[in-house]
């Protein structure tokens, strides 16, 4: 089933998206260092923004299915945009944290498996292959 949006450009570098099956919608602005004023998230920072949430809904998802809690759980992402050959991203770190309440409940197997889930979550696996993405999991003590 496909999920639609509608995107309304508002002027001056901005738009607004439109969620089409809840009406939530979010406005974009380009990054100063593309003439935008860089006053909300810029349609690459929201790629990285999907990457962190998806990262953290399917580690939810596993933990839900196994009954473990996770809560507290986050995700920090770095994008790095390049010049050459064209302007994109060039790189996407994410760093997914358990808290110490989290990671003392998780064995070594089920690190594993909330690893392996996240690094097939449907943002990672969309991105091109020239972007560099690594995952780092750190789980505090």
């Amino acid at each position: 089933m496909a999920v639609e949006c509608d995107v309304a450009y508002l002027g001056e570098l901005r738009c607004e998206a439109k969620h089409g099956p809840s009406s939530v919608c979010l406005v974009t602005d380009a990054p100063v260092d593309n003439h935008g004023r860089g006053e909300s998230f810029s349609p690459t920072d929201l790629v990285g923004a999907a990457l962190g949430t998806c990262l953290l809904t399917i580690v939810g998802i596993v933990a839900q299915r196994h009954g473990w809690n996770v809560a507290g759980v986050r995700a920090h992402v770095s994008k790095e945009m390049i010049q050459q050959p064209v302007r994109r991203i060039g790189r996407l770190a994410a760093r997914i944290t358990f808290p110490a309440t989290a990671a003392a409940g998780l064995s070594a197997e089920d690190r594993t498996r909330l690893e392996t889930a996240a690094r097939r979550c449907p943002v990672h696996q969309s991105l091109h292959p020239d972007i560099d993405a690594p995952i780092e999991f750190i789980y505090e003590q």
